[in-house]
């Protein structure tokens, strides 16, 4: 059985992107729209690696991955954060978060800009999944 990868990104042209990258590699890959969405399919498929955007409607990327990251469940699946925001402004809105009140979290292991070349992605994805 192929590994499960899942795609949370709002945009459709960055989903298809992202979606031919992880079946050329030989990938499932599931596709969610906004952080809500991609709750429950990480809880209902399990996927071993999650790539997610910051900035959706719904329920935003820092939403998830506090949620992702502070799940005994879920926290050991690796995400790779992939968007248009600056790594710095995303490690501020995790701060901010803290301050108010809810739990401090790690770090994301990997943190890309976009755009990004799909070989890059392809080699990252790999790499994370073994």
């Amino acid at each position: 059985m192929s590994k499960k990868v899942l795609v949370v990104d709002d945009d459709p042209d960055v989903v298809t992107f992202n979606v031919t990258i992880v079946e050329e590699l030989g990938y499932t890959p599931l596709v969610a729209k906004n952080g809500e969405e991609g709750l429950k399919i990480v809880k209902e498929e399990k996927p071993d690696l999650v790539i997610l955007d910051v900035l959706m409607p719904r329920q935003s990327g820092v939403r998830l991955y506090r949620e992702l990251k502070t799940d005994e469940s879920l926290g050991q699946i690796p995400v790779i954060m992939l968007s248009a925001i600056a790594e710095k402004t995303f490690l501020r809105s995790q701060k901010a978060l803290t301050e108010f009140g809810e739990d401090k979290i790690p770090e994301p292991e990997i943190y890309l800009e976009k755009p990004i070349e799909p070989e890059e992605l392809g080699k990252i994805i790999k790499d994370t999944l073994g």
